[in-house]
């Protein structure tokens, strides 16, 4: 039996462990990129191991969150993250220079390497052969200081694309619809691995567009195979040397497939607020639209763009409805200036803003009041777009250009003839905001502002820990309800004790006061708890605060190994009717933890208020017990090093 593309790759890679879905392994990692709302802690975090230079192939540290500079603060983290790319070795991407998976995709990505990203969209370079995997700010400050990274050996899903897609549909819609079919828990301990005829129709663009939302999955990573499509790509940007082509065997196996027809996709749209609530646009009913916002790393290519551009050359926006457009890199933005696209979109009516994350993390152009938005990005949770009552509508550059034009949701088939946008033979090619580092890193002095503040370290497990049941909350809670976003907090993410403020302020401002007093505290969740982004802040804040446990239903992965990174003990009920007997003020404890933990899976949980003892998991592995009994990740770096 022959092998998937997915096992080829973490076979050549593998440093540590069995091949055995289910069992841990440790890979070596060729690349690493940071953006700056999680990379100055990142950085921090490798400082603080006493490394002189990176010891990957290639890291990259981008600005592309944080660009709106209301204070000294953002201005003063990216100074520092220039100054420290600059003595430690990392390539340094200027604001105003893209998207840091747009970027990466034009100018870094090499097929059959592995990518280790401090962000939950890093898979984005799936889509041109890497093995791209999204993971907290330390995992990647220890691959950069040489260290292996250990995850979960995944299950691989094969997705067979036949056919090829009518006019008007796009990878979007493919995306969305496994979304529909999978959910957005259907991809966790899994890799979404594409494959079939269909595939050959597909451009590196799309196919990062597709890879970019396997997040919202849950899943470990998406990949597609790098073949003649992913030769052309990286020849027009003048890194042809870089391809390798890399197929599945004939004959590979795999855990589950999944089967898509392109030729039956129809255009489809995410409904307000989860990103797998998708129907056919032509089945979402009348909804008038205050805002549609193109671009995010998800659908701000060139040819994205220049799609949007084609379709509103001559026409004006909707009156009732606010355009506003991100390209997501400044070759894309520069590209369509020379060639006159930019000038259509002007003239339309269309705002456009700088290269940027921008509306999608809620910096800046949030919705009215009770509006809607229609939005390519990745993401609708409720609160994102900085407006806490707004609907957000998740869909293709092309219904969301239709939608601009009619003030409404709109199928764009309605528009009528399609002329497709096809990539073009030769990129534009300026490298020239992108910094590389110093040949002589003592020359180099690292600047840091006065909202850097000195990294906090939890202390060893308790063997006996009393909890005070904190927050009791449901299915689906987001990294966005623990550690919210926006102008108002992002800036604080070098500032601990600042942003420790906001843990869960949408959803109980008193949270932070009632952890702090009780000095030792778990929180109560239910399924897939800290979906979405890969902010290690959900889980450093609250560990700031005093939190000792999360126990939950089910974890999202990349929170789920936050939570390990800072000594957070993730637990899952063993019977999930025990959920509904811990609430808010309850007092629970675990008597001989430490000892529980070297010992089995199964931890005894007393609810000392209710009398009631249970049961439950942790489903940690040796290292991950290591971890989590020394208080995290960094002190196990600095124990078994010394």
């Amino acid at each position: 039996m022959g092998e998937n593309l997915t096992r080829k790759i973490i076979a050549a890679h593998l440093v540590e462990g069995e091949m055995k879905a289910g069992s841990e392994v440790a890979i070596r990692i060729d690349q690493t990129l940071t953006q700056d709302a999680t990379g100055t802690m990142a950085y921090l975090q490798f400082e603080a191991m006493g490394v002189p230079r990176v010891r990957t192939e290639l890291s990259v540290s981008y600005i592309d969150h944080n660009t709106l500079q209301t204070g000294f603060e953002n201005a003063d983290d990216h100074r520092f993250l220039q100054s420290f790319a600059a003595k430690y070795g990392i390539y340094f991407s200027r604001p105003g220079n893209g998207i840091c998976h747009q970027v990466h995709l034009e100018r870094f990505g090499v097929p059959g390497k592995t990518l280790l990203g401090s962000d939950s969209h890093t898979p984005t370079a799936g889509g041109i052969g890497m093995l791209a995997i999204g993971s907290g700010g330390l995992d990647v400050a220890v691959a950069m200081a040489g260290g292996p990274f250990y995850l979960t050996m995944p299950k691989v899903v094969r997705v067979e694309l036949t056919g090829a897609l009518p006019p008007w549909v796009t990878a979007k819609d493919v995306i969305l619809e496994v979304l529909r079919l999978l959910s957005v828990k259907g991809g966790v301990g899994k890799v979404i691995e594409y494959g079939g005829p269909g595939v050959r129709t597909l451009s590196v663009p799309e196919r990062a567009t597709i890879a970019n939302m396997g997040a919202e999955l849950g899943a470990t990573t998406s990949i597609f195979p790098s073949d003649g499509e992913t030769r052309r790509f990286l020849a027009a940007q003048d890194r042809e040397r870089d391809w390798v082509e890399l197929l599945p065997d004939q004959d590979a196996a795999y855990d589950e497939e999944l089967y898509i027809d392109l030729s039956r996709l129809e255009p489809m749209v995410a409904l307000p607020h989860s990103p797998d609530a998708v129907v056919p646009v032509s089945e979402a009913g009348e909804v008038y639209v205050d805002q549609v916002a193109i671009g995010s790393c998800t659908n701000s290519s060139y040819q994205d763009l220049m799609q949007v551009a084609s379709i509103l050359r001559g026409k004006k926006v909707h009156p009732r409805t606010n355009l506003v457009i991100s390209p997501g890199s400044r070759q894309v933005l520069e590209m369509m200036a020379r060639n006159g696209a930019l000038a259509d979109l002007i003239a339309a009516g269309a705002r456009i803003l700088e290269s940027s994350c921008g509306p999608c993390i809620g910096m800046g152009q949030s919705p009215p009041s009770g509006g809607v938005s229609v939005r390519t990005f990745n993401r609708n949770f409720p609160g994102r777009s900085g407006t806490a009552d707004a609907g957000v509508f998740l869909a293709s550059p092309e219904t969301a250009a239709a939608a601009a034009l009619t003030g409404k949701l709109t199928d764009p088939r309605q528009l009528g003839e399609y002329r497709k946008v096809e990539q073009p033979q030769k990129y534009l090619i300026d490298d020239g905001l992108i910094i590389p580092p110093a040949q002589d890193p003592s020359q180099v002095e690292v600047l840091r502002g006065p909202n850097i503040k000195p990294l906090p370290v939890n202390a060893p497990l308790d063997d006996t820990l009393t909890l005070k049941v904190l927050l009791a909350v449901g299915d689906n809670i987001t990294t966005d309800h623990i550690m919210p976003a926006g102008p108002k907090v992002l800036p604080l993410r070098s500032n601990i004790p600042a942003i420790s403020e906001f843990v869960f302020y949408t959803v109980d401002p008193d949270f932070s006061g009632r952890a702090r007093e009780a000095a030792g505290g778990v929180i109560i969740g239910g399924h897939n708890y800290g979906q979405g982004s890969s902010r290690e802040h959900a889980a450093l804040a609250p560990m700031y605060l005093g939190v000792k446990a999360v126990l939950a239903k089910s974890f999202a992965r990349i929170h789920r190994s936050n939570l390990i990174n800072f000594g957070i003990l993730p637990v899952i009920f063993a019977d999930e009717q025990n959920y509904h007997n811990c609430r808010l003020g309850d007092i629970l404890q675990i008597e001989n933890v430490r000892k529980q933990l070297q010992e089995g899976d199964v931890l005894t949980i007393t609810n000392l208020s209710t009398g009631i003892t249970f049961a439950a998991y942790h489903r940690l592995s040796p290292r991950e017990v290591a971890i989590v009994l020394d208080g995290g990740l960094l002190n196990y770096t600095r124990n078994i090093a010394g």
